[in-house]
């Protein structure tokens, strides 16, 4: 299955790389890096993640590294990242998007 990203947790992902950049340089890229090999990780096994939700679709996987999550919703024909979420900083405010 496909991973496709929704606009919100693109959104999240850029904010997040550009505060890690502010931080340090290369740091925001490292963040991308990990993000991306989860995305891996969880389009070549998509119950990798832990269950968040009753059904079991809606998912998590912790982002190696780093202290956030990546929430992503199993679909019939995809995988859909719903939020890139800092695991302190309102960690469930994406609970509406799934």
């Amino acid at each position: 299955m496909n991973v496709r990203t929704a606009q919100p947790a693109s959104d999240e992902l850029a904010e997040a790389v550009r505060w890690c950049e502010r931080q340090r340089p290369g740091l925001g890229g490292d963040l991308l890096d990990a993000v991306a090999t989860s995305f891996s990780q969880i389009e070549s096994s998509p119950e990798l993640g832990s269950p968040v939700s009753p059904d079991g679709l809606t998912r998590r996987v912790l982002v190696s590294r780093f202290p956030y999550q990546i929430v992503y919703r199993l679909r019939a024909a995809e995988i859909v990242v719903v939020a890139v979420a800092h695991l302190k900083r309102r960690p469930r405010h994406w609970i509406d998007r799934t």
